[in-house]
């Protein structure tokens, strides 16, 4: 009897002293809560999307705390979210207008001309990386593959007539499919671009007859569109019209004056 005695007593002594050890290492080495953190990460939608630059939303909420991102960094949230951390964090919310994804194709299955049957993976990776970078006869353009699909967690994009389209009432600017198009077709535009605003639909770089030759609605890099419009909203790169939207008056001048009709909204 006495034994079982002492063996209660040695365990409960035991468990005290191991409970008391804890205590303090919980004291000594607990990490301090930074409650402005906290709350900003209540604020955050939680789709861990990564469309800020952070790897995820408790990584951007700590970047905002700590005053290395903008309260407006989640492109999910929107200016709602950006308001209430902004509020939170004591600052005035930026006025910033929405972004959507745009796909800088119009190279549908009438329009654009095919080398080959594929018959891989339908995926687009696995198309750019046969000869020719996939087959359509327009190395730049879109193999409509959907991998952009894939990764889109809004179902904002979809393949419709061989290319991808986006549906801006829906895409949150997020920039996966960004990231995943292997001919980085898709750019982030403003929203009302999108909708009611100019916008070249190619993104190839050859220049004149072998455009045409590919696809019959490529931009042939003939500086026209340059030369008519007043503002300097459009410029000619690598064989390539792109508008700055900052500048652009949505006149439609380079639009009617454009040979190939690849201009529109």
């Amino acid at each position: 009897m006495n034994g079982i005695i002492l063996a209660a007593v040695v365990v409960g002594g035991t468990g005290l002293v191991i409970a008391a050890l804890l205590g303090v290492a919980s004291e000594k080495f607990k990490v301090p809560v930074d409650e402005i953190e906290v709350a900003v990460r209540e604020c955050l939608p939680g789709n861990n999307c990564g469309g800020c630059g952070f790897a995820g939303c408790d990584a951007l909420a700590k970047a905002i705390a700590s005053g290395e991102a903008n309260v407006d960094a989640c492109p999910v949230g929107g200016a709602s979210v950006a308001g209430q951390i902004a509020g939170i964090m004591g600052v005035e919310a930026l006025d910033a207008e929405k972004q959507v994804a745009f796909v800088r194709c119009a190279g549908s299955c009438d329009k654009a001309k095919t080398k080959y049957i594929y018959s891989g993976n339908e995926d687009c990776v696995s198309a750019v990386s046969v000869p020719g970078g996939g087959p359509k006869a327009c190395e730049y353009g879109c193999t409509g593959f959907g991998t952009c699909v894939r990764v889109c967690e809004f179902d904002a994009i979809h393949i419709v007539d061989g290319i991808a389209k986006v549906d801006p009432e829906k895409c949150v600017a997020c920039g996966q499919c960004v990231s995943a198009c292997p001919k980085a077709l898709i750019e982030l535009i403003p929203y009302t671009a999108s909708k009611e605003g100019l916008k070249v639909h190619c993104r190839s770089r050859a220049f004149g007859k072998p455009v045409k030759a590919a696809c019959s609605v490529g931009c042939i890099g003939c500086k026209m569109c340059t030369r008519v419009c007043e503002t300097g909203a459009i410029t000619v790169e690598d064989n390539i019209a792109r508008i700055d939207y900052s500048k652009c008056t949505g006149c439609g001048a380079c639009a009617e004056k454009c040979p190939s009709k690849i201009i529109f909204i």
